[in-house]
Order: C-alpha cells, then structure tokens, then sequence
C-alpha cells in the first residue's frame, strides 16, 4: 500500500513505494515539457510531494518536431542539477530519452547515440493512430545493441484496443510497457482509462510513470491518489520502478 500519514484527520497518500520515476518532461526549453527553469523547478517540488526519491527526465527525441540528441539532453540535465542545487532541493535527478520509432531512430541506433535508463531500459514511442511498418524490427534492433525496450504509454495507443493479441505479441517479444497513472482517472479519455485498467488486469505493466509535462498534471496526479478504486489497484499490483534505482544518480543536496 502507499505510504500515509494523518493530518487534520485526513489521509494523504503518495507514491513513494514507487519511489522511482522514469518518465517526465523537466529539461527547460527542449520539448513540449517544462518551458523555463522556474517551471522546472516547480515540477520537481511538486514530484518529491508526491512521494518520489529519484526522477529520470526523459525529453522527446522526434525528427520532426524533437530533434534532441544525447549531448543537448545531457547539457541541459547539467543546468537544471545546477539550478536545483541553487534551490536547495534534495533529489537524485538523471536523464534518459522518449524515442519516437521511425526511420530517424534506427540512425540513432546504429550510431549508438542511445541514452538509456538504468540496466539498458530504453523508453520509445510511437503514433498515436498507427504503429510504425518496423515496429518489431526496431524492437529487434534494440535488443541486438544489449538495450530492453519499454513501451511509454501503452494504453494510448488506441488502435491496439480492437486487436489486443498485438500487446501479448509485444510482450512476447520482450517489450516492457510503462503506464501513464493519470490514464487511470480518465485524463486522456475513457477508451484508454479501460485499455490502461485491461492491461493492469491481465498483469502486462511492469512500470507506473507521471509522463509529467506542466503543473496541471502535477495537480491531477495529486488528484489520482484521492480515486480508491485506483489506489486499491495499485496498492495490489507489484510495479518494477524500485529496480530502476541506480546509485550513480547525482544526488543534488
């Protein structure tokens, strides 16, 4: 179960046994996340009150829109560990990517410009309307290079629902999936709050993830450890995150 504590008679949780979180958009200025420092800043108070002791940001790498690389990712870690040093803030905060799978990434892959999570997790996407053509080849790229991949936001992608055998047949082939928690009180809709709670049910998510972007989110996160129903499944469900814990993560204090 979620740790608590009582005040004014009334029950907080947070998401602490997760204690990990691997998908997140704080790097100022490169994507469609945190657009300033400040924002940063109040992005990452607000992931520590919700209970969360390392954080990996995970910038959008998309050829069209994305174009980031390892060296811009890494730049921009280093600025935002320096201006949460500044604040004074305690967090062990590192940088990995959400790669979007198209002919773009598979050069990412060959020249092995891969920023990955810990143990070789590497977080990847796709459209939302179509998987792409290679799909099982980039898949298999990945794994030839020693890189497991893990699928982002799983139960957004609404084309699998009618065809479930494709998210078995992912799985078979050795793909992890990542669940947005906001997903399960209906932020993106009801069709993906029933594939996201189908997928929890039949045991296929290893890896809850904020996919925090700006503060609304922060406050409808907040909001998703108020709903019981989702706190009784997950206080039930053994997620993988604690795993990611590495101790070569820069604690910043």
């Amino acid at each position: 179960m979620f740790g608590w504590f009582k005040k004014k008679e009334e029950t907080v949780y947070d998401f602490s046994q997760l204690q990990v979180d691997l998908h997140s958009h704080l790097i100022p200025g490169i994507d469609d996340g945190a657009d300033t420092l400040e924002t940063s800043l109040q992005l990452i108070r607000a992931l520590q009150n919700l209970g969360f002791k390392q954080l990996y940001t995970t910038p959008h790498v998309m050829s069209d829109l994305y174009p980031n690389t390892k060296a811009n990712i890494l730049e921009g870690l280093q600025q935002l560990r320096q201006a949460v040093k500044a604040a004074g803030l305690e967090v062990e905060i590192g940088a990995a990517a959400e790669y979007y799978m198209d002919e773009y990434f598979e050069n990412i892959i060959r020249n092995e410009e891969i920023l990955a999570l810990p143990h070789n997790r590497v977080l990847v996407e796709m459209s939302f309307v179509t998987a792409p053509p290679n799909l099982f080849h980039y898949i298999f790229k990945l794994q030839t290079k020693g890189y497991k991949p893990i699928l982002a936001h799983p139960e957004r992608y609404l084309f699998l629902k009618k065809n479930f055998s494709e998210y078995i047949r992912l799985k078979e082939y050795g793909c992890e999936f990542q669940l947005n928690i906001l997903s399960l009180i209906g932020h993106y809709g009801k069709p993906v709050q029933e594939v996201a709670f189908k997928l929890l049910k039949n045991k296929m998510i290893d890896y809850l993830g904020t996919d925090l972007h700006h503060q609304r989110h922060a406050e409808l996160l907040q909001e998703a450890l108020h709903d019981r129903k989702v706190r009784d499944l997950l206080g039930s469900y053994e997620f993988a995150n604690a795993q990611l814990i590495s101790p070569t993560v820069e604690t910043l204090n």
